[in-house]
């Protein structure tokens, strides 16, 4: 608990420092890579993550030591040589795009290797430290790597922001901003400088192994709660935010502990969270909404056989005629008996089961919704009336009043279904 306290309440500066560019680091990945995931570019960043190991090890040889200028510019040129060739590759040979990305992450990132190792036995005593590259190392930054870091991701942050409108393009039309005047090949150069830079600020945090996650999955993860542009890169940043913070608080704690693996950790469980918890498309809400569909289809069926068997002049139908109608879902029918007997739908005695007045008009309701149906498939679509009945089961529960009267106006309010029953309206109720 005293290491707890100790590092949330910033009593050392150098916490301060870590926090501050794991913050800045979190937003500018965060927005960077939910722009990359909804233009379906996720593998790239990957590749470019992994492809930037080079550069780290020749920035290093350059200049002696772990100057973050040095470290900076030549994982920058590496990521951007592997990005170019992976564009060059793309229109220059007949590899699928996922192949090419493969090969390159292979290609670059086993050179990284190999080289990182060749340094590690030369002998150099600056060479301490270089590993966390690998792996990511939070609690390492120093001031100096702020500043440069930090600064890169405000340079990224102020870039997204002014050009919104046009990254907002590049993602989801650039058909039509090309067609409207801007310059998509050059907005999409922006993006991938961007793109790069994201990648080289997050590798001595994250690490060039997981650095592909801290693009990926905050904007995977907001997508599950809103399909709203603007939200979405705030609630990926947030997600982003929080991860890097945990996961360098787990660094403090365990010195031994790399940063990158528990960042990931922790942004994988809240995008397992999203997954199953959203209220819009989680987990949970699917299978409400999917019980509470198969519910609705019981009890559909069910008044529409007691409608069916008003139409043959039976008033009602036995619980064991209503049993043998569904064999298969004995439970299912024994509760939508309970709720329609308590909506007021049916009404239930010793003798068996009849629609209530109320009842009768809603049942009534889904008969002719299946009967036009029907039609409109016979018709329109040309399918025999022997086929037509397993698609009007589907749709008879989910036809708006709106589609209702345009499928009546659209058959011309007919008064018989391609099996010659009746289209029942009030006027036909019994």
């Amino acid at each position: 608990m005293e290491d707890f306290w100790y590092f949330f309440t910033f009593q050392d500066p150098s916490i301060t420092w870590v926090v501050l560019g794991i913050t800045l680091l979190g937003i500018g990945s965060a927005y960077v890579g939910t722009f990359s995931f909804l233009d379906k570019k996720a593998l790239l960043g990957d590749a470019i993550s992994h492809a930037v190991l080079p550069g780290i090890c020749l920035g290093f040889v350059l200049a002696g030591e772990k100057d973050p200028r040095f470290i900076v510019t030549g994982a920058f040129l590496s990521g951007a040589l592997a990005t170019f060739l992976s564009s060059w590759l793309k229109q220059n040979t007949k590899l699928s795009e996922d192949s090419i990305i493969a090969s390159i992450l292979s290609v670059f990132f086993g050179i990284g290797i190999v080289a990182l190792t060749a340094i590690q036995k030369s002998g150099n005593p600056e060479v301490a430290g270089l590993n966390s590259f690998i792996f990511g190392n939070a609690i390492g930054i120093a001031e100096a790597d702020l500043f440069l870091y930090g600064g890169l991701s405000l340079a990224i942050l102020l870039v997204l922001s002014l050009f919104l409108k046009e990254f907002r393009l590049m993602v989801f039309d650039p058909g039509f901003g090309k067609a409207i005047g801007f310059p998509m090949k050059g907005i999409r150069f922006v993006f991938n400088v961007l793109l790069i830079l994201a990648v080289v600020i997050g590798i001595q945090a994250i690490g060039v192994v997981l650095m592909a996650a801290l693009l990926i999955t905050p904007g995977a993860a907001a997508r599950f709660w809103t399909d709203r542009l603007q939200p979405l890169l705030l609630l990926a940043a947030f997600f982003s935010i929080l991860s890097g913070i945990l996961g360098t608080y787990i660094s403090f704690v365990l010195p031994q502990m790399p940063t990158g693996p528990w960042v990931v950790v922790f942004l994988s469980l809240i995008a397992l969270l999203s997954f199953i918890f959203s209220p819009k498309s989680g987990l949970i809400r699917r299978f409400l909404a999917r019980r509470s569909y198969l519910n609705k289809t019981h009890r559909d069926h069910l008044m529409k056989a007691l409608f069916k068997a008003k139409e043959a002049k039976r008033e009602l139908l036995t619980l064991e005629e209503i049993r043998a109608l569904y064999p298969f879902h004995k439970k299912e029918i024994e509760h939508s008996l309970q709720v329609l007997t308590k909506q007021g739908l049916v009404l239930q005695d010793t003798q068996g089961v009849r629609l209530s007045p109320k009842g009768t008009s809603d049942a009534m309701r889904i008969v002719r919704l299946h009967r036009l149906w029907e039609l409109y498939l016979n018709e329109s679509m040309n399918i025999a009336p022997d086929h037509v009945h397993e698609s009007a089961e589907q749709m008879e529960h989910l036809l708006t009043p709106e589609l209702e009267a345009l499928l009546e106006q659209r058959l011309n309010y007919p008064t018989l279904d391609p099996h010659q029953e009746t289209i029942p309206r009030e006027s036909h109720d019994a």
